[in-house]
């Protein structure tokens, strides 16, 4: 028997793309470092609201600097990023509730789905520029990762059940309550102590604290072709 695996919590919002990158990046790293990896879907219009935070895309300069951040990023981590063409309508008006409770709904039903499902949502939002608010934009990205039209549809009935909003209210309390003001935010639960990075760029951080390896966002063993 080796040691007991530690236990990783990472919050996340398919509308955050520092979200993706994080979660790209621990899903590489999941079965390579002795981590448990337990993926919570979360409101980040909820956390910044909480917080009293401003989208930083608010800022002209910081708006500027995202678009290059990103790009790059993306060429790093080797996530095919892309900028929404109209990202104040996609980011500001439009949200992410629905894409959120449905991956919730997943979580609670099909766990083993919801990294799959999360890609596909991203990958329509973040790379393709498609929409993720209507009904038909959810089910597409579902059984793109590879749900049945069935299974798909049934869950989407029940992101309007107070069982799902409260699961998806009670994860975006929980980052608040880890002191989250954005996301990602990976939570590291170390010998009786906690701690929460927020950031995708902290993950050399949490090697350290893990007394794991780090190499690099694109680990030697990985083929990180999405």
């Amino acid at each position: 028997m080796g040691p007991v695996p530690r236990t990783l919590e990472l919050f996340y919002d398919v509308l955050s793309p520092y979200s993706w990158l994080g979660f790209e990046v621990l899903c590489r790293y999941k079965n390579i470092w002795n981590i448990n990896l337990q993926l919570r879907p979360s409101l980040i219009a909820g956390i910044m609201k909480d917080s009293g935070n401003q989208p930083p895309a608010l800022l002209p300069r910081k708006a500027q600097y995202l678009r290059n951040d990103i790009r790059l990023l993306g060429q790093h981590v080797q996530v095919p990023m892309q900028f929404p063409k109209d990202f104040f309508s996609v980011i500001l008006e439009k949200g992410s509730l629905s894409a959120m409770r449905f991956l919730t709904a997943v979580n609670m039903e099909h766990p083993e789905m919801l990294e799959k499902v999360s890609r596909e949502l991203w990958m329509r939002v973040w790379s393709r520029d498609e929409d993720i608010t209507e009904p038909q934009s959810i089910l597409a990205a579902a059984e793109k990762a590879g749900m049945s039209t069935e299974q798909a549809q049934g869950l989407l009935e029940k992101i309007v059940t107070p069982k799902v909003k409260n699961k998806l209210k009670e994860n975006t309390e929980a980052a608040c309550k880890y002191g989250a003001f954005g996301l990602p935010v990976t939570v590291a639960h170390l010998d009786g102590q906690t701690h929460m990075l927020f950031g995708s760029d902290r993950m050399e951080l949490l090697a350290h604290l893990l007394g794991e390896k780090w190499m690099g966002p694109v680990p030697p063993a990985i083929n990180p072709k999405l």
